[in-house]
């Protein structure tokens, strides 16, 4: 009989850990909650809904790439099993989800990890929430990489190696580009996944993410390159290079100004026109393509950070943004 286990992990995520593992009960064989430092009640919440409770300790900087790989270490203490989903504590399972994975898993020994759609609970909440809920829609079939939320097979976790638990943003992308050099297909289903709570709601919490992109564009695309050139590229030009041209022209001859802010007029219409393109209503292109050009600064901070303790050779430090 096919054994299945869930890995869910999380940070003070109160009822949208509760909502989670809800959505788990009675649908696999085990369930394990890694917690990295909670301050709330998700511990005793878990524990209280039949989960396992693997708790990280606080002398080494928690990340969701710390919290799969040691959730995936207890899961081996406990014996084999044949699937492995991998799910964010503030997501919850749709129904029917983790029986269409199995059977494409079952089907298709050369799938290494399958992932379907993830939606936003509440895109209406903010401008910032609906910018997540168009960041998931993807088209199905073969990808190159995944979010967080994957069933994996064992297997291929083990030939590409564990989450690396240095990598604080963009850890998904790193395992998946490990697990694609081990020869292993990924796909993603057309299937609902996962339900998903940004509850972010206020323009900081935006902004800090946007920091945490970046810092996953530097780290990542330092670790393999070429990942994430393009991005990066994007990021210095418009996130470093524009504003530098936006300075000088301050501090030597205003009427300057003019040309970058033309490059990000141009960019923004260009960017609205891309969403359009792709079936996005027009004005919330508009809406979307203001958050997306002004968002290459936060990246290149990100980036920036991602250098500066690489250089330093200081550890890698979680940027939470609720």
């Amino acid at each position: 009989m096919t054994t299945l286990a869930v890995i869910a992990i999380g940070r003070n995520e109160g009822a949208r850990l509760q909502a989670c593992l809800a959505s788990l009960q009675g649908k696999a064989d085990r369930v394990i909650y890694v917690d990295s430092g909670s301050v709330d009640n998700s511990v005793a919440n878990a524990r209280a809904m039949g989960a396992e409770v693997v708790e990280l300790k606080a002398d080494r900087p928690f990340t969701a790439a710390r919290a799969r790989r040691e959730g995936y270490e207890h899961l081996q203490t406990l014996g084999t099993t044949d699937y492995v989903q991998f799910v964010d504590g503030d997501c919850m399972v749709v129904d029917g989800w983790l029986e269409a994975a199995v059977q494409a898993l079952e089907a298709d020994p050369q799938l290494g990890i399958v992932t379907g759609w993830r939606r936003e609970i509440y895109p209406e909440a903010s401008l910032y929430n609906d910018l997540c809920h168009a960041e998931w829609d993807r088209p199905e079939g073969e990808i190159d990489t995944c979010g967080g939320d994957m069933m994996v097979r064992p297997q291929a976790l083990e030939e590409a190696g564990n989450f690396d638990n240095t990598v604080i943003a963009a850890e998904d992308d790193e395992f998946c580009v490990r697990v694609r050099a081990q020869g292993w297909k990924m796909r993603r289903l057309p299937h609902e996944m996962t339900r998903h709570d940004a509850a972010m709601l206020r323009f900081g919490q935006w902004w800090q993410r946007a920091i945490r992109s970046g810092h996953g564009f530097a780290q990542v695309g330092h670790m393999h390159p070429p990942y994430f050139a393009t991005e990066q590229k994007r990021v210095l030009a418009y996130g470093v290079a524009v504003p530098a041209l936006a300075l000088i022209a301050l501090l030597t001859c205003k009427w300057l100004l003019i040309l970058p802010l033309g490059i990000y007029a141009v960019n923004y219409l260009r960017t609205a026109k891309g969403l359009t393109q792709n079936g996005m209503e027009r004005s919330r292109a508009y809406r979307h393509s203001r958050l997306l050009t002004l968002s290459k600064i936060p990246n290149a901070i990100g980036m920036a950070i991602f250098h500066w303790r690489r250089l330093k050779g200081r550890r890698m430090q979680i940027i939470e943004y609720k």
